[in-house]
């Protein structure tokens, strides 16, 4: 206890929720250190007149510190008040299940990308869960800053909590500002500066999913941006991605010079050039590929290397590796539906004057594809550019009912 107030200087910081923080600190060290003494059954083995003592100086330094805070701060109520509403009950980690299957209590934390990509390849190996698991959607943002078509992704997400997570990459510099009640609400993850066509952004897929695999109860995993709209409502998306045995990744054999033209005979024998695959950015995968994903140290090493420049490794990397490691799981399709009839290296972006009823209704029907190996006609469940000016048209044509 002693130890623990000396690191604590509350001057050091005037932000409000880290002032709140410090007195929360200092109240559960005192409630976990009278916790653990009655735990241990200490009071019954030490005489009356140590305890107390202990207990009164517990008490008096932190009762001490509160009162030097209370005349620094004035209104210091008001702030405490504040900034409770993020802050969790003082109680010892408990030791049942439910320490292993709820999900974290906050998406920030401290861990460098080897030390997250280990902790979330942990895989049960008993197969049948001990508890009845709702599987989930996680719903992974990559974005640069706002996501100013999340009105539509509230939208379609109402009543169907517990079926779905949010996470948000985002540039580190970006803070979003959701309102409590929106899915959106504290849903950034420790983020790092992606770029378009290099490594790191591949690096910010895996961070995505290696932060979603750290709750248990997710099972499937599309990549979205912030371009991104569903077309279909959540039930229909739920149970497609539910019921298809296959995960949804684009990987083709390109033999163009845009394909195999961009392989290099360095990424030998671990990757040869029949293996060498091209796909669409954005996929659907099941955890058991996510995992895959993340805890690749193999071919990594190959696409950082040797994968530029002008490789774009994220239309690569994740669709080799999967071909060669799990080619029999993957749909090689993708579920977001781009256009990219006017030509270039990016697909068309969709302004105000574009969105119409006879656009969308092109966006949905007229396809045609497999699922589970099946003739279907539903062959897309999310479309993108949309740039931010379509969200009001987008309101008056997408119901999600």
């Amino acid at each position: 206890m002693v130890e623990f107030l000396h690191h604590v200087n509350i001057e050091d910081s005037e932000n409000v929720v880290y002032k709140g923080e410090v007195l929360h600190a200092i109240n559960c060290a005192i409630v976990m250190l009278t916790s653990r003494m009655h735990h241990r059954n200490m009071l019954h083995q030490v005489k009356i007149e140590h305890s107390e003592s202990v207990m009164y100086k517990a008490f008096g330094i932190g009762f001490s510190l509160l009162s030097m805070y209370m005349i620094r701060y004035s209104g210091v109520q008001n702030i405490v008040s504040t900034a409770r509403s993020g802050f969790q009950p003082c109680y010892e980690e408990p030791d049942g299940l439910n320490r292993w299957i709820k999900p974290p209590l906050r998406l920030t934390h401290t861990m460098s990308d080897p030390e997250l990509l280990w902790r979330a390849s942990f895989v049960p190996q008993v197969k049948k869960y001990p508890f009845k698991r709702v599987p989930k959607i996680a719903f992974m943002f990559l974005t640069r800053g706002p996501l100013p078509l999340s009105p539509i992704w509230e939208r379609f997400l109402k009543g169907h909590e517990g079926l779905y997570s949010i996470y948000i990459h985002s540039l580190p510099s970006y803070r979003a500002e959701f309102p409590p009640t929106s899915p959106f609400y504290q849903r950034q993850i420790p983020s790092q500066v992606a770029e378009w066509g290099e490594m790191s952004m591949c690096d910010a897929e895996r961070r995505l999913l290696a932060n979603a695999l750290l709750d248990i109860s997710n099972e499937w995993f599309i990549l979205l941006s912030e371009s991104c709209i569903p077309l279909f409502n959540f039930s229909i998306i739920y149970k497609y991605v539910k019921k298809s045995r296959y995960s949804f990744v684009g990987a083709f054999d390109d033999p163009s010079p845009y394909g195999r033209g961009r392989y290099n005979l360095n990424m030998a024998p671990e990757i040869n050039l029949s293996q060498w695959r091209k796909g669409s950015q954005w996929f659907e995968v099941d955890r058991r590929l996510a995992i895959s994903i993340i805890k690749d140290t193999l071919y990594y090493p190959k696409f950082k290397n040797f994968c530029r420049p002008g490789c774009y490794v994220d239309e690569h990397y994740f669709p080799t590796m999967l071909t060669i490691e799990a080619s029999h799981l993957v749909a090689n399709r993708s579920l977001t539906w781009v256009d990219w009839s006017r030509g270039g290296a990016h697909p068309a972006t969709f302004g105000r004057g574009d969105i119409n009823e006879a656009f969308m209704k092109r966006i949905t029907e007229g396809r045609s594809c497999l699922y589970n190996n099946q003739p279907s006609t539903l062959c897309f469940l999310i479309a993108r550019k949309f740039a931010p000016n379509t969200l009001e048209p987008l309101l008056q044509f997408v119901r999600y009912e």
